[in-house]
């Protein structure tokens, strides 16, 4: 084998050529090009071992056999040749080969020791080693190192040099430093070494630290004030931030300038373009790029369909998906991710999960991206079992739950959706204890938000708001964001918190420079539903922008307060202003007429809602209508109109005319609409407790005692009357008969006194509607204990003179206590606004604003 590797041709023609042998005493011929012809480790040993031993290893030979070493990956054999180099600018090569094969194969840390011990070598590097122990220093994000040898470049000069130059552009932008990127970008033109990649790495560094402003501003400086013409490199760079800013009209731009330059037709830059539409919401024009490209690979399917995702266009980007199937298009995670965002944003949740199923059983394994997707979609059916299971999948697969890099991208993605998830199924206190196993340090602004949405919208609103406090005083360094804000304004609305509400407000003028459209929103929302429409009017009135949303929120408001006509208005200007109406819209307008007594109008905007605003009458607007006649007494009408109903009703309608019936007494039409109830397999307790109040009121005990039977039975508990009014130091609680206030003695003394005054000028007990068999002298005891009562007083006894007193009940409120309140009004001097399950009263001056619509 020696012999053929000394003399390849000695087998073939063994009487023209000697035969070498390492035992020979003439040393064999090993020239360079020998050398080089070695194809492996051991082959280049022997030739090294040979040369060694007979004492010819020359300069000349040994900086053959270096490279040849390199050449073939045996770094360690070729540094100690090194090490017994003398320093040269010729030899600097071998260092740079070697420098550079650490570099090429991810060994970044090994590179940079190269050049440590080259330097402790005395060996000056060139203009060709700083490149590579710039990009070495980038990919490991080692600024440290990267500033020193930065200071080693320029004490040897190279630092003038524009590929030097534009390394350092690069590794500082790696390592984070925008500004030490900068630094060294201006200085390039000043000595006359920048070119156009120099504005290539400088636009990247921008446009990848979050600064996308400024990489289109440089672009712009790059094009028109230096008249450098940008290569496919450049475009790949500036579209990314075009999309990101959404400036379309700068994409188009690019785009025409890849046109005309015939940089279409590099597939990079088609990606970029595609992408950049996409993100723009410009999916036409997306797919008009698309279908041109000639080369398409994975990256361009996944910007459509993820555009398609991203706008809500969710069937096209099934579509699209569906299709990369059937053509066999070797899918990615980034594109089965895309596909399972699709569904679990249409709803589509088990359709997700089946989309995950094909991704895993295809060998894909999900990324942090996918099983966000997945609990989003499990999230939105309240797929508990399968939303466990991703987490368990996670878990056992190692997958990042909980990040330690910087950066929005690399926050607790993954757990703050897990927290999401989880009480979006109603498992808030499993939510609780995830965002509890999160040290103050790890939460982000995203994690408050999911906690706290949780509790506004799943779970105790008072919660939300105690968190949303704690969110302060934990954690200085987060701070709500318009999110966290929403999430609060939902809270305060769902407990009629006013005061906390204006604080919260407050904060969002001192920290926010413009209001989102959803926060104004929000702050609409609250303001009516905390009692205080007018402040609701004064936030729609400030707004320079508006839509559908901000619009019904309002409506809802005057509805809820029973301004009907005001609520009108407010339609009849949304209409003309060209907004669109929906079946939302429609049902809010009913509602105001319903509670403001206007039949005539609701019936009048019912009939039109078909042929005028192109809206079907739904379930719910047909229990609307049930509702407006029957509070004006017109049941039968009522009747009629549910025997007239295009679809089968579901229960809504006849819970609509139960409580109808039990505001008129009509004990057999309740029934019938109890029969429907039961038939339709209906187990909820307000219609049994409607038909045990219709029975109590017409005094048929046994049929009450028969209805609190089957309740017991079916194991169906009526929800306990609560009120709860705000109070100096926060909010008090009462439910009937509760005694357990720390001011129970003086409360009940001060509702004892002025149910005295109020009987003295005129207030008789209703006593119809304590539902209990006992005589006049009990029953007037036991709606003297009524939630709403004690309420009453301990705002009385705490409140301001002048100061209205806000009250909120879960249910709707007793007729005696509407009765009493109404009277109450007369003699103190405070607005009592109360909130009930379906509306608010404005007692005032003996007058209520619901006249007796409610």
């Amino acid at each position: 084998m020696i012999c053929r590797l000394l003399n390849p041709n000695a087998a073939a023609k063994p009487r023209k050529y000697l035969k070498v042998s390492l035992f020979s005493t003439s040393p064999p011929e090993i020239t360079p090009p020998f050398i080089h012809k070695c194809k492996t480790t051991s082959q280049v040993k022997l030739i090294h071992g040979k040369l060694l031993s007979s004492g010819i290893l020359t300069l000349n030979r040994s900086s053959h056999l270096i490279s040849t070493y390199i050449s073939l990956g045996c770094s360690s054999a070729a540094v100690s040749l090194l090490r017994l180099f003398p320093p040269s600018d010729a030899g600097v090569y071998h260092w740079n080969s070697l420098i550079r094969l650490y570099g090429d194969n991810g060994r970044a840390s090994e590179c940079l020791s190269s050049f440590r011990l080259m330097h402790s070598l005395s060996w000056t590097p060139d203009n060709y080693t700083f490149p590579f122990v710039f990009k070495a220093c980038g990919e490991i994000s080692s600024f440290r190192c990267g500033a020193s040898a930065h200071a080693l470049c320029r004490v040897t000069g190279f630092n003038s040099n524009v590929f030097v130059g534009n390394a350092l552009v690069a590794m500082y932008s790696r390592c984070g430093s925008l500004a030490d990127a900068r630094n060294v970008f201006d200085e390039m033109p000043v000595i006359g070494v920048w070119d156009v990649v120099s504005w290539n790495s400088i636009i990247e560094s921008y446009a990848k630290l979050g600064k996308p402003k400024t990489a289109l501003e440089m672009f712009r400086r790059m094009t028109n004030e230096f008249n450098f013409k940008p290569d496919d490199i450049t475009l790949v760079n500036v579209l990314p931030p075009c999309a990101s800013l959404g400036a379309h009209s700068v994409g188009k731009q690019i785009h025409g300038y890849a046109i005309r330059s015939e940089m279409i037709q590099n597939m990079f830059v088609g990606n970029c373009l595609v992408d950049m539409y996409a993100k723009c919401g410009m999916m036409d024009e997306a797919n008009t790029v698309f279908s041109n490209m000639s080369v398409k690979d994975v990256v361009s399917w996944n910007a459509m369909v993820a555009g398609y995702s991203q706008i809500g266009r969710f069937d096209d980007a099934v579509s699209l998906f569906e299709k990369m199937q059937e053509e066999k298009i070797k899918m990615d995670v980034v594109t089965w991710s895309a596909a399972i965002s699709g569904y679990a944003q249409r709803g589509l949740g088990y359709e997700a999960l089946g989309v995950c199923r094909q991704m895993l059983s295809s060998g894909v394994k999900p990324n942090e991206v996918t099983l966000i997707s997945v609990l989003s979609g499990c999230a939105s059916v309240g797929a508990l079992v399968h939303g466990k299971e991703i987490h368990c999948y996670a878990i056992k697969h190692a997958l990042e739950l909980r990040k330690n890099g910087h950066g929005d991208n690399n926050d607790n993605m993954v757990i703050n959706q897990l927290i999401d998830m989880y009480a979006k199924c109603k498992k808030v206190d499993t939510a609780r204890a995830i965002f509890d196993s999160l040290s103050p340090m790890e939460r982000d602004v995203v994690t408050w938000t999911v906690m706290i949405g949780g509790y506004s919208q799943h779970g105790d609103a008072n919660k939300a708001l105690k968190l949303f406090s704690e969110m302060f005083e934990q954690d200085y360094r987060t701070r709500p964001n318009a999110f966290t804000i929403s999430c609060a304004l939902v809270a305060c609305a769902s407990l009629a918190a006013l005061r906390i509400g204006k604080q919260i407000h407050a904060y969002a003028l001192r920290n926010q420079q413009n209001l989102p459209l959803f926060v104004s929103n929000c702050l609409i929302d609250m303001y009516a539903k905390s009692g205080d429409v007018g402040g609701g009017r004064l936030v729609f009135d400030s707004m320079t922008e508006r839509n559908e949303v901000t619009w019904t929120s309002l409506m809802t408001g005057y509805g809820m307060h029973g301004y009907g006509e005001e609520a009108l208005e407010i339609f009849n200007e949304m209409w003309k202003m060209g907004f669109k109406l929906d079946g939302v819209t429609l049902l809010v307008v009913l509602y105001a007429c319903s509670h403001s007594g206007m039949i005539d109008q609701g019936m009048e905007y019912f009939n039109r809602m078909k042929t005028d605003f192109g809206v079907s009458p739904g379930p719910e607007h047909y229990a609307c209508m049930v509702d407006l006649l029957g509070r004006a007494g017109r049941l039968n009408a009522a009747l009629s109109l549910i025997e007239d109903m295009p679809m089968e009703p579901p229960p809504v309608v006849w819970v609509a005319l139960l409580s109808c019936c039990r505001i008129h007494g009509k004990v057999e039409l309740g029934e019938y609409a109890a029969k429907k109830l039961t038939e339709s397999a209906s187990n909820n307790d307000g219609s049994y407790t409607l038909l045990s109040n219709l029975y109590a009121n017409a005094r048929r005990w046994k049929d009450v005692a028969r209805i609190r039977s089957l309740m017991r039975h079916k194991g169906i508990n009526k929800r306990p009357g609560c009120s709860w009014v705000e109070g100096v130091k926060g909010t008090a609680t009462f439910f009937v008969g509760d005694k357990t206030h720390p001011r129970t003695e003086e409360i009940y003394q001060v509702l004892a006194d002025h149910m005295q005054r109020i009987k003295d000028i005129g207030y008789v007990p209703e006593t119809g509607f304590a539902l209990h068999d006992v005589d006049d002298e009990e029953k007037g005891d036991l709606l003297f204990e009524h939630s709403e009562k004690l309420a009453l007083a301990y705002g009385i006894l705490t409140t301001p003179q002048g100061a209205a007193i806000r009250i909120t009940k879960n249910l709707r409120v007793c007729g005696d206590c509407h009765t009493s309140f109404t009277y109450m009004s007369r003699i103190i001097n405070h607005e009592i606004i109360l909130r009930d399950s379906s509306r608010f009263h404005h007692f005032k001056n003996g007058m209520c604003s619901c006249k007796g619509y409610w």
